[in-house]
Parts: structure tokens; sequence; C-alpha cells
């Protein structure tokens, strides 16, 4: 949601399971008006949820965009979901920024990671 070039090259470090995932699969619409400034503020308020883990971000240069958030629990994830101006953010994103796209919710069972040191 931020400026990939200013962000860190890293995924989000594997944590103890259980956690869950929140993948957000889209396509957007021509007209990006006002979508860099939502986004920036999606990612400020995320981060005040109590229990969120982190964010991956990928784009393809066909398109595809994904987004991948880590919540401890199903309630932080729910704490997101519910929020008044994420929603005000997906009803705008539906009518205005997306040509389509998928969330998959999910319980992470099994994780770990490889850093080269």
């Amino acid at each position: 949601m931020s400026n990939p070039s200013e962000a860190p090259v890293a995924p989000v470090e594997a944590y103890e399971p259980p956690y869950y995932v929140a993948v957000f699969t889209s396509i957007r619409t021509e007209d990006q008006s006002g979508y860099s400034e939502t986004a920036a503020r999606m990612e400020e308020l995320v981060k005040e949820v109590p229990g969120f883990l982190g964010m991956d971000h990928a784009h393809t240069p066909g398109g595809l965009s994904i987004t991948v958030g880590y919540f401890r629990d199903a309630d932080a994830l729910t704490e997101w979901r519910s929020n008044a101006e994420h929603r005000a953010a997906q009803k705008r994103g539906q009518a205005e920024w997306y040509e389509s796209y998928t969330l998959h919710v999910a319980k992470v069972e099994r994780s770990h990671g490889f850093s080269r040191a």
C-alpha cells in the first residue's frame, strides 16, 4: 500500500502458529484517483489493530495485486474487518478502484522461514 520502492524488501517473518492471514487479490480499474492516499491511510489504521502482525504486497506487470495481512487471532481480524474507515474504503474500492477482487481468510497451522545471514 505504500510505495514499493520505499518499503524494505523482506517478507513478514514466520510467526508461531496458529495465526490468521487475509489474502486480498485484485485487478484495478484505470482510474485510481485517491487510491494511494486511501491505501496509505488503511496501512496506518491496520497497524493500530492489536494483534496485527504485518503485511506483504506484490504486483505483477500484468496488473495483478496481492496483499496479505497477518493477524495473531480471529479477534484482530474481526476488529480490522469492522473498522468504519476500512468499511468505507471497501465500498469506494468496489465503486471506483477494483475491476475484480477476491479475499481469502485462512488459519495458519504451519509456518517457517529462511533468511541468508
